[in-house]
């Protein structure tokens, strides 16, 4: 397990250098003027040429590039040339609601795909399993911003039962003002005992959870039932059933441990997918979190916040692959031997 565990931190370490060095050369050649960006339009030919040397773009690319990987050993994402702030602390307050936001709809995959998943694989090629494939491709195929939509309309807007937008009634920070310690709304009002914010915020987290869950949920089902379908062709599933065993004993009880290697490499795949469809899903129901942060950093040439946010969402998507990976050697003893 050791060798094992410095196996894949070490290819972890090429994947984050390989992103980082790519993400900064893709913000250095975005079309635009990045002291323009951080000076104004009007700025005079010697202002711009003053932000170019405090920005160091009057160096070389490999100069630049050693002076980023530099201050990313020490934390340091640059300044933002929008906000003028620490790109880390933009990102401190945006990125735990995106996460907020695409946890939950990570619990309500795992909560009704892997359901979906064994019953699937329990009435293999009937009426059950149909209706589940059928609902599994409609929500992998349709558009999240277009779900959205018809959700904020049918749920919010029409029927009243949910919030239209935004994190939490901003009425309760004048009756009960939250004391922030993660960024994390849900977190915050546990740790502090704000029941009112809390319940605010779960309530208006369902529909976009429920939203960036779609794609999840579909993807889950249908790689449980593919992976269950598989497992139970194995002689041991033949053997359970031979003593006496009901199908859907030996699918839950003696097959989905050994199944479940694939669904956890597909979760870390869907939420990083989550991670960026997020930023369409918090445009729609204006959730404070990365989304609005990026395409203003999109809009304005913001070259370090473009950087950082790439980093942080292949930084994500790392970590929980390598997570899923040492779960599943711990899980199936064969997967350190591969």
């Amino acid at each position: 397990m050791p060798r094992y565990l410095l196996r894949r931190l070490a290819q972890a370490a090429l994947v984050v250098l390989g992103v980082v060095v790519i993400s900064f050369l893709i913000a250095r050649k975005i079309p635009g003027d990045a002291a323009v960006s951080a000076e104004g339009a009007r700025a005079s030919e010697a202002q711009l040429e003053a932000a170019r040397e405090r920005l160091g773009l009057d160096q070389p690319l490999p100069v630049q590039l050693w002076h980023y990987l530099q201050g990313l050993l020490q934390g340091d994402l640059g300044v933002s040339l929008s906000t003028r702030q620490p790109v880390t602390s933009d990102l401190g307050r945006a990125l735990p609601a995106s996460l907020e936001l695409v946890g939950a709809s990570m619990v309500l995959a795992v909560l009704v795909g892997i359901p979906l998943g064994v019953l699937a694989a329990r009435y293999k090629r009937g009426p059950v399993d149909t209706s589940v494939r059928l609902s599994s491709v409609l929500l992998v195929s349709f558009p999240v911003f277009l779900l959205g939509l018809l959700v904020q309309l049918t749920f919010a807007t029409r029927l009243g039962w949910f919030p239209t937008a935004s994190e939490y009634d901003r009425a309760l920070d004048q009756s009960s003002p939250l004391t922030v310690y993660t960024n994390l709304t849900v977190v915050d009002a546990l740790i502090t005992g704000n029941w009112p914010i809390l319940l605010s915020t779960l309530h208006h987290l369902v529909l976009p959870a429920v939203v960036l869950a779609a794609y999840p949920i579909g993807a889950v089902a249908q790689m449980t039932r593919a992976a269950l379908i598989e497992e139970s062709t194995q002689d041991h599933a033949r053997m359970e059933r031979a003593m006496g065993f009901g199908r859907l004993a030996v699918l839950v009880r003696f097959s989905l441990r050994p199944a479940i290697g694939p669904v956890l490499s597909l979760l870390a795949l869907v939420f990083a997918y989550a991670l960026v469809n997020s930023f369409l899903v918090e445009a729609i129901f204006n959730w404070p979190g990365m989304g609005s942060y990026t395409a203003a950093a999109i809009r304005s040439v913001d070259a370090p916040a473009i950087a950082g946010v790439t980093l942080v969402v292949a930084l994500v998507y790392v970590v929980l692959n390598l997570l899923v990976d040492l779960l599943q050697a711990l899980v199936d003893p064969r997967v350190r031997a591969a």
